[in-house]
């Protein structure tokens, strides 16, 4: 990323030095490449809107055109600008430069002209097999399409829900009110049960439609896994951290298949029998098992 960053100083400063014939696709398409199609791009692009190719930019959403020549007031300049919500790049801060976003103005206001895109695309991630090892950035994109509309600093919502912010991976493992990711446990992760429909109110909040069943089964294989990190290391298991289940008792010390321990200073209030309904709350052990603090009948 490091030299695609050079090269797109080097294209703005191209742009600032031709500005009054204005920038061509093959110097904003080198910004998108960099802040945008890791999600406006492939099958699952929000609203259908690509901005990997000139002709991507061109049709526009399932809302319809973003970018009208001329037009400064065009949707994809309020967004970059913070003028409409949520602001994008949806995992900022920090979001575009002055410079920037005065290359997509001056883009805009010269007519959007396609030139000659010389800028590398970004070679498509293979999404892993069953079985084959899962890494955040086969995640990643997951979690800033979906999720981070809401979940990061710049939600749509006013603030992350519940302080669970998804747009990078040290956030998605942050412990600061409860803990969302137990690595190597799935079952007692508040993300995959969520995204399952285990735990209200189900995600994405704004669904159906909810998450394919491919991208339910690539997140529970990466927290299967450890919730391992771009190079392959496992998350530390978060000991200590708080966790909270809520739903149907399906055997001893056990919630949906999520199994805890019980020990003589658990609190125990009015505990059902299988089927029944029950809320337990506890901590991460040192082995990355959950003792129980309470477990009550709800």
């Amino acid at each position: 990323m490091t030299v695609m960053r050079a090269a797109l100083a080097l294209l703005l400063m191209a742009g600032a030095a031709s500005a009054q014939e204005g920038p061509d696709f093959a110097q904003v398409g080198a910004l998108f490449q960099e802040r945008c199609v890791m999600c406006h791009s492939g099958s699952d692009a929000p609203l259908g809107l690509h901005l990997d190719s000139h002709a991507g930019v061109m049709a526009g959403s399932e809302n319809g055109p973003v970018a009208i020549a001329g037009d400064m007031a065009s949707p994809l300049l309020q967004r970059l600008r913070g003028e409409a919500e949520p602001r994008m790049p949806l995992d900022g801060p920090p979001f575009l430069s002055e410079a920037e976003i005065a290359l997509v103005s001056d883009w805009v206001a010269a007519g959007m002209p396609e030139g000659a895109a010389t800028f590398a695309a970004l070679p498509e991630r293979v999404r892993p097999a069953p079985g084959e090892d899962v890494l955040w950035p086969d995640v990643e994109p997951i979690f800033l399409k979906v999720c981070a509309k809401c979940h990061s600093d710049n939600s749509k919502v006013g603030g992350p829900p519940e302080g669970l912010r998804l747009d990078s991976y040290e956030h998605a493992l942050a412990a600061d009110e409860r803990v969302a990711v137990v690595p190597g446990n799935p079952e007692m992760s508040e993300i995959w049960r969520r995204i399952t429909g285990l735990s209200d109110p189900r995600m994405p909040f704004d669904g159906p439609p909810w998450l394919p069943e491919d991208d339910v089964r690539l997140i529970r294989d990466w927290i299967a896994q450890g919730a391992r990190a771009a190079d392959g290391t496992p998350a530390p298991l978060p000991v200590g951290a708080r966790v909270r289940l809520r739903g149907a008792v399906t055997g001893e010390n056990e919630i949906d298949g999520a199994r805890f321990a019980v020990d003589g200073g658990t609190r125990l209030d009015d505990v059902p029998g299988i089927g029944g309904k029950a809320e337990m709350r506890g901590e991460v052990q040192p082995d990355g098992s959950i003792l129980a603090t309470r477990y009550r009948g709800r």
